[in-house]
């Protein structure tokens, strides 16, 4: 199994919509980061990764044919050279919606460590790393200056592929686009909710 989709889009672009639809399309299992969290024992190798070594992604991705948001987001450029055969899908949104879902569920969620404790190898800890620190240069609390870090992942983003690579996508475009740029036939259940998080 190869991943054969790597999602580039923040958390709180559609993200969760995706991952369902990648799901029903059958390009899943589709890594986030409930599933992300769900394997403690992969964390050390995304630690290695997250600090700037090397990292097997064949042996921390084994089992998904896909990712979206956060962590793999993060590593975008290193995903899509691993997998040169991936197509690249950018979920995009209304920037000050989008700062306002994020500020009051994965920003919040940030600040304080989980009840059930933070480690030092925790998922918390390391996501805290990746998205706040790497990301965001240490805070989210100026919506101006994280809104200004999308677009400019959004536009590394697309400044890096060619279109038949690079879908930039609104979930509220539904099915069509979607299976189009991914050569898959429209299936007959519904598109996911788009009232869904993430």
């Amino acid at each position: 199994m190869t991943v054969m989709v790597v999602g580039a889009g923040f958390d709180g672009t559609g993200t969760a919509v995706l991952a369902t639809g990648l799901d029903r399309l059958g390009l899943g299992p589709c890594l986030e980061q409930r599933e992300w969290r769900a394997y403690p024992e992969r964390l050390a190798a995304w630690e290695e990764a997250t600090n700037g070594g090397s990292a097997d992604w064949d042996a921390m991705l084994v089992g998904y044919r896909s990712t979206v948001g956060w962590p793999g987001c993060h590593f975008w450029r290193e995903l899509t050279g691993q997998y040169p055969a991936a197509r690249v899908i950018l979920t995009v949104h209304d920037p000050r919606i989008w700062y306002r879902a994020a500020s009051t569920t994965i920003f919040a969620s940030l600040r304080e460590p989980p009840k059930d404790g933070a480690g030092p190898n925790s998922a918390w800890r390391l996501l805290r790393r990746i998205i706040l620190e790497q990301t965001f240069g240490g805070s989210t609390e100026d919506a101006a200056l994280a809104i200004e870090v999308l677009a400019m992942h959004e536009r590394d983003v697309k400044e890096a592929f060619p279109a038949e690579r690079l879908l930039v996508y609104k979930v509220s475009q539904g099915w069509e686009p979607l299976c189009r740029f991914l050569g898959v036939n429209v299936p007959e259940v519904p598109f996911p909710s788009a009232a869904a998080p993430g």
